[in-house]
């Protein structure tokens, strides 16, 4: 069941309320009486639990440590000075 928050024009009282969907709104304010007892509108708080995607899909294999990314620039002024049997840049080999 979802939880509305309301909140009174009249006196500023807050209150939230746990009630299903198919429920009427809450008309009067508790604290003074009144009317103006508006529901808000606000961004539904929800936990993600367990094993998901969000935990095993995208997580770092190695233990948190990234190798670094060679930089394109050193990668071109070693193979510009390699020997041409060498053609390929150490920081570019893949694994």
């Amino acid at each position: 069941m979802p939880i509305y928050e309301y909140r009174c024009g009249s006196c500023g009282f807050e209150k939230e309320y746990l009630q299903k969907v198919s429920d009427a709104p809450v008309a009067a304010c508790p604290a003074c009486g009144s009317d103006a007892f508006n529901k808000l509108i606000s961004a539904a708080g929800f936990q993600l639990k367990g094993s998901g995607w969000y935990v095993t899909d995208f997580k770092n294999k190695n233990g948190g440590q990234s190798k670094p990314k060679a930089d394109a620039d050193t990668c071109m002024a070693k193979s510009e000075s390699a020997p041409a049997g060498d053609s390929a840049c150490p920081a570019c080999t893949t694994d």
